[in-house]
């Protein structure tokens, strides 16, 4: 008998999607069977960029070539709810220095009691990328500076088009 493939959520608002969002996908792939990225449609205390719609279609683009393990979706309401949906195992949350851990240690805590079947894994990105954060992306952008290092090409022309609009 073959056995259910294990499934890990990697939620998040992703905006935009950095190379450390990317290398936390990888590495949730040698961990899980499926990963599914779940675009959040909002944060209390995020005011995106990109709407929800452009921010899936460049996380598909970033993952295209991790193949069909990876699927791109956006969800609304409590994570723990949509990966039971799923029928994930696990979110996976990406800690990057300790002021990550801190929130989302609280976060986890917190969904262990709503859901106490749905397991937190948290994962560290690789070493060049833990000072990467798709806020600091932004408000780097914002002040015209070169966030070519942080990003993926296409996100790159995709914020500088944004910026064009908006001037």
């Amino acid at each position: 008998m073959k056995s259910k493939p294990t499934r890990g959520v990697y939620p998040g608002t992703f905006d935009p999607v950095t190379f450390g969002h990317i290398d936390l996908i990888e590495r949730a792939l040698t961990l899980f069977d499926e990963v599914v990225v779940a675009v959040a449609h909002q944060s209390p205390d995020k005011t995106p960029l990109f709407t929800v719609k452009e921010r899936v279609e460049l996380l598909r683009k970033a993952t295209e070539k991790l193949g069909s393990r990876v699927s791109v979706e956006d969800f609304d309401g409590l994570v723990v709810e949509y990966a039971r949906r799923k029928e994930a195992h696990a979110m996976i949350r990406g800690v990057r220095m300790i002021s990550d851990f801190e929130y989302e240690f609280q976060m986890a805590l917190t969904n262990r009691k709503i859901a106490n079947d749905i397991q937190t894994i948290f994962l560290m990105p690789h070493e060049s990328y833990v000072y990467i954060s798709s806020r600091l992306v932004r408000q780097l952008a914002d002040l015209g500076g070169d966030v070519s290092p942080f990003v993926p090409k296409f996100v790159l022309e995709a914020i500088q088009a944004k910026h064009k609009k908006s001037r």
